[in-house]
């Protein structure tokens, strides 16, 4: 396993002891496969960041927690590393935590280890139930600041949200569906990933108060529980359309979108609108498809680089400054994507 790195920075990077990490590099055994998986992805890590380390300036180490399917968690991950030059002078390292799926306590044992270990600040995608505000409150006692992102937690100790507005963005979703169908008839499916994530929920009471006063001749067809992971929402998307023979329109909260527009397209069924949430690989390629009508997109540049800033100032590092706005939802069709996502033109 070549590298340039000292045991030390490997070690710190990964989380784990010198002496584990220096098994792991020299295959002396005893250690386990995710352990030394570990290992693997904290050099990674560090040659990702390394033309960030230099000598001087002051170092945060933030490790980033999320509950979120990959396509997410790594549009995040490419975020926050453009984003580390504009950071200068400080150097900014991150661990990252990643997981789609799983129990509330094995987030909460990832929350604790942090605690434990230490570090200078937590930003935090996780579902709004007790156990992991408890755990929050934990960190925050520790010193640790943690920012929650796109999905808040405001009953716990977190220090800031970063994110849209999510109950506007639902009300917007309700705006475009209806300008959309105009006077057609149709339901409309929504599909969310999981209930206990604030941001959806929020997403979802926007969308169905502004149906509500504008179209409640529309029945809204529920999907949930699918953790936005295209291999249960093609099931749970099938079975809400056989019993509702009248769904046009979607509109998704939490994702799996490609295997919703497959469950249309297995029943021989038109979607007429589809509203999508961020410009993650998934969403841009359906749009430049011309499959979903348009995706509610925010710049996850902007948010890390915001959540980075805050644990800073919670350190000292930066002034104080007073609570940002929400992020801007911007509303992406076919002919407005940004040029990272939008790939070669047609016919290109």
């Amino acid at each position: 396993m070549a590298h340039p790195y000292p045991i030390r920075e490997i070690a710190r990077q990964a989380g784990l002891s010198e002496a584990t990490v220096d098994r792991v590099l020299h295959n002396r055994g005893g250690v386990r496969e995710n352990t030394a998986r570990e290992v693997r992805q904290a050099i990674e890590d560090l040659d990702r960041q390394r033309t960030q380390v230099r000598i001087g300036g002051r170092t945060f180490m933030i490790d980033i927690v999320m509950q979120s399917p990959a396509r997410f968690s790594s549009a995040v991950r490419t975020a926050l590393e453009a984003e580390l030059p504009a950071l200068r002078p400080a150097v900014v390292r991150s661990r990252f935590h990643f997981r789609e799926t799983g129990p509330v306590s094995e987030l909460v044992a990832t929350l604790d280890r942090i605690a434990k270990r230490g570090s200078q600040g937590v930003v935090l995608k996780a579902p709004d139930v007790p156990e992991v505000a408890a755990a929050v409150g934990r960190l925050a006692a520790a010193g640790i600041p943690v920012v929650t992102l796109v999905t808040d937690l405001p009953g716990s100790a977190r220090r800031a949200y970063v994110g849209i507005d999510n109950r506007a963005a639902g009300t917007t979703a309700a705006y475009l569906v209806g300008q959309w169908l105009g006077d057609r008839p149709g339901n409309v499916l929504t599909t969310i990933s999981r209930g206990f994530f604030r941001g959806e929920e929020e997403r979802e009471m926007g969308f169905r108060s502004a149906m509500r006063s504008t179209q409640p001749h529309r029945t809204l067809v529920e999907v949930t529980d699918s953790d936005g992971l295209d291999a249960t929402q093609r099931d749970l998307v099938l079975a809400a359309l056989r019993r509702d023979p009248a769904i046009t329109a979607v509109y998704s909260m939490g994702g799996g979108n490609a295997a919703t527009v497959d469950a249309f397209d297995d029943l021989g069924r038109e979607c007429a609108v589809f509203i999508a949430h961020d410009l993650d690989q998934d969403n841009a390629r359906l749009l430049r498809e011309r499959r979903i009508s348009a995706v509610l997109h925010h710049d996850l540049r902007q948010d890390v680089r915001r959540a980075c800033q805050t644990v800073m100032r919670a350190h000292g590092a930066l002034p104080p400054e007073g609570a940002f706005p929400p992020a801007t939802i911007q509303i992406v069709t076919p002919f407005n994507m940004p040029p990272v996502a939008a790939g070669p033109r047609d016919g290109a």
